[in-house]
């Protein structure tokens, strides 16, 4: 099973995502930021080096609100959910897509997976930490609880 981090940065009532421009299952979606964790890494080691390599920020304080299950025939990956509204340093480029600071009530009019609005809905209107399995069939949500 596949093992990555996620987190939602967020400043002013909007939250800091990834428009992803490289060619794969991911381009043309909003994401937040994050990715795989590296063999011997732990789950704040990725956190940090993931927030770093992708923004230039440096998280100072983050929450741990959910472990999301993504299954898609014979895959399956466990992401780590994390929010933060603490962190220092100033955005640079990635070359992992281009980086948009989005108004969180405006999420919902983005491309996006369809679980990440249902996980994100459940961040925004609860503060207790949950768990989540998304079934896709291709890039079609068909199941979830």
């Amino acid at each position: 099973m596949i093992e990555t981090v996620l987190v939602y940065i967020e400043k002013n009532q909007q939250y800091l995502l990834i428009h992803k421009q490289k060619k794969d299952m991911n381009q043309g979606k909003y994401l937040g930021i994050g990715g795989k964790i590296e063999p011997n890494e732990t789950i704040e080691q990725a956190l940090l080096r993931e927030t770093y390599e992708e923004t230039g920020l440096t998280l100072l304080a983050y929450k741990h609100r959910a472990n999301i299950f993504f299954h898609s025939g014979d895959y399956t990956e466990k992401m780590y959910l994390f929010t933060s509204n603490s962190f220092k340093g100033s955005i640079q480029a990635s070359d992992e897509g281009n980086l948009v600071w989005v108004p969180i009530e405006q999420i919902k009019n983005l491309p996006m997976w369809a679980g990440d609005y249902l996980f994100l809905d459940k961040v925004q209107t609860s503060d207790a930490w949950f768990e989540m399995h998304l079934v896709y069939q291709g890039e079609t949500l068909i199941h979830h609880f």
